[in-house]
């Protein structure tokens, strides 16, 4: 891998907490975070976990930092609300007329996900915007884990896609390319990046962040067994003839400690040419916090 490349990578060795997990343990996760800056304040969305027998990811928090380390929650968002059984990762952005979290969400008594969106006006009132259901899923697929792009008048989605046909093997993912005019209304582009056999990313490919469009470059989750879900570590693949490719037969960043998992990185560009990263990162008693680190150079 080049320098270059290598210097879009997060790191464990110098990285803190941005957000702690909500407890000790397995299972006890802050994290599956978006962030985005504007007007010199990070705004982040995460999701926190407990353990499946506890609900699983009970709330969606927004909130809001200037250094980028140390947070303010601004809102909260129940899986209540919505009547789902879980949440995983949101999104957290601007638009012309406000803000808009998306939201993924877990279908009670399947292994089915939905996307839902809200707007409004001001982001403390997110939990009471307007709600659109953006991806519905089918049976056959659920989505979730959304990465959104506003590249001009256009929209980009890399969203992480589980096949249900085959029961027993909802964990395996795909992301697939989608675009839209609003954010709002998508049109699916085709599959984005896909597992390779007989590599560590052979059960599952996620896109979690855009590091470059021109070319396209992206970070991702992987993982090679049904056993490692949850415990993603990540990895990084560019565009080579229009289709994404990994750039390592070996995951690039995982955690020293705990179940290994360094997941769901997002990068936020910083103006002097560097990027903040936040992940999911393992901790040694099976917990996982938020984590935060800056990279890369100053131009």
């Amino acid at each position: 891998m080049s320098t270059t490349l290598d210097l879009l990578l997060p790191r464990f060795d110098d990285a803190e907490v941005a957000v702690p997990a909500p407890g000790p343990g397995p299972g006890n996760w802050a994290g599956a975070a978006s962030a985005v800056l504007v007007d010199d304040v990070f705004w982040l969305a995460y999701r926190v976990r407990r353990p499946l027998d506890e609900g699983r990811g009970v709330s969606v928090v927004v909130a809001r930092s200037t250094d980028g380390v140390r947070f303010t929650t601004v809102c909260e968002v129940s899986r209540d609300a919505f009547g789902a059984a879980s949440f995983e990762r949101p999104v957290v952005m601007p638009t012309d007329d406000g803000w808009r979290l998306y939201l993924s969400c877990a279908t009670p008594g399947s292994k089915h996900w939905w996307i839902e969106a809200l707007d409004a006006a001001r982001p403390e009132d997110l939990p009471s915007g307007h709600r659109t259901v953006v991806l519905a899923g089918d049976a056959d697929w659920g989505v979730k884990d959304p990465v959104v792009v506003r590249d001009g008048d256009r929209w980009r989605m890399w969203v992480c896609c589980h096949p249900l046909a085959e029961p027993g093997h909802e964990d395996r993912m795909v992301t697939r390319y989608a675009t839209s005019p609003d954010g709002l209304v998508w049109h699916d582009e085709g599959v984005a990046l896909a597992p390779t056999p007989d590599r560590w990313d052979s059960r599952g490919t996620r896109v979690t962040t855009v590091l470059g469009l021109d070319p396209l470059t992206v970070l991702y989750d992987g993982r090679a067994t049904a056993e490692a879900n949850w415990f993603e570590t990540t990895g990084l693949a560019q565009a080579v003839d229009g289709r994404l490719v990994p750039v390592s037969d070996t995951p690039l960043v995982a955690s020293p400690e705990g179940d290994g998992a360094f997941r769901y990185a997002a990068a936020v560009p910083l103006p002097d040419g560097r990027a903040r990263f936040y992940a999911e990162v393992a901790r040694a008693d099976g917990s996982h916090d938020l984590m935060t680190t800056v990279a890369g150079r100053p131009a």
